[in-house]
């Protein structure tokens, strides 16, 4: 393995690579179903759709899309009901706890960029225990959500640390391209919501199963630069 990208921070997609949102999500589209008296959609069809927020889960629970008629609707009143009830059931997901304490124990900064708006990130990430994130980039935070470089690159320039010595980490195929974009080390993770869609085939830097494995890998990449110093 090349030490010669060992970073000196991490950034973090939100949704389904630290915190899983999912149920809240689908808590969500579900109630817009029951409201006009149709059965809930199965959890294991939304869940895997969540890293596209409303537009993943009015698409599985109303077969929309966004240029159809009804969709915007639909969204709005789904940002009202999620917006009500963003942590009745959402959580970090197991190991990340232990992985940013690590990271912080390594002097390894790290931030958030999430294509969810700031109008539910802002509340969001205190409640569910990131606030201490180094910077938190929302989908609207830039004129542009990924997998433009936009939202990445003001990510870097805000923590202080140049796009090039940042590690990007995500769930979805638009996390890798945002990375890549802005010039980053791009690292898939296998345990969030796209996990299972063949992210072999993303062209990521790295894949990893787990938050500890991710762990183990920035801290042997630390190490190497540390050792050949």
């Amino acid at each position: 393995m090349s030490f010669s990208t060992a970073p000196r921070a991490i950034l973090f997609d939100l949704d389904g690579t630290l915190a899983d949102t999912a149920p809240d999500l689908a808590a969500a589209v579900n109630r817009q179903r029951a409201e006009r008296g149709l059965a809930p959609t199965p959890y294991e069809i939304l869940r895997p759709t969540a890293s596209h927020g409303a537009r993943g889960m009015i698409g599985a629970a109303f077969g929309l899309q966004p240029e159809d008629d009804g969709f915007i609707a639909l969204r709005d009143e789904f940002f009202i009901y999620y917006e009500n009830a963003m942590m009745v059931h959402s959580s970090l997901f197991p190991g990340v706890g232990t992985l940013l304490d690590g990271l912080a124990d390594a002097g390894v900064a790290w931030g958030i960029v999430t294509n969810k708006s700031a109008r539910f990130t802002d509340p969001l990430v205190p409640m569910i225990g990131l606030d201490h994130a180094g910077c938190v980039i929302s989908g609207d935070t830039t004129p542009h959500a990924k997998p433009h470089p936009a939202p990445l690159l003001e990510a870097a320039r805000r923590i202080g640390v140049a796009p090039e010595q940042c590690w990007y980490v995500g769930d979805d195929l638009r996390d890798i391209q945002g990375g890549r974009a802005a010039g980053m080390t791009t690292v898939a993770c296998q345990w969030g919501y796209n996990g299972a869609t063949e992210p072999e085939t993303w062209g990521a830097d790295h894949l990893v199963a787990t938050p500890e494995a991710l762990l183990a890998l920035v801290l042997a990449s630390v190490d190497g630069i540390t050792l050949a110093a």
